[in-house]
């Protein structure tokens, strides 16, 4: 009889890891165990961070909104419950816009609240 070598799911499940962990160091680029609980780290941070990321921009669009509010001589809490009652629905998001790119439009917001 001739001879069947065997494993080639096996073999091909361990290229696929290894090539995941590309650019790794040490043992985690070379050994399946270690790669492994590389992955599985890496998967967990990225889901993560990928959370952190959204609240990360909406700290900067407050602090934006803020350095503005301020120099108009009020404050961020007391401006945003002005826009509320003012029933004026810009989000934080373009707020921050105008405060970054169109400070004039945001004065205009900004007095129009006040």
């Amino acid at each position: 009889m001739t001879r069947v070598k065997r494993g080639t799911i096996a073999n091909k499940r361990r290229k696929n890891i290894l090539s995941q962990v590309k650019g790794y160091r040490f043992g985690r680029s070379t050994k399946e165990r270690m790669a492994k609980d590389a992955i599985a780290h890496a998967g967990s941070y990225a889901f993560a961070h990928r959370r952190d990321k959204k609240s990360d921009a909406r700290k900067i669009w407050n602090v934006r909104i803020n350095a503005l509010v301020r120099a108009e001589g009020s404050t961020y809490s007391l401006f945003i419950n002005a826009l509320k009652k003012a029933n004026i629905g810009l989000d934080r998001k373009i707020l921050s816009n105008l405060a970054q790119f169109n400070p004039e439009t945001f004065k205009r917001v900004f007095n129009k609240v006040k």
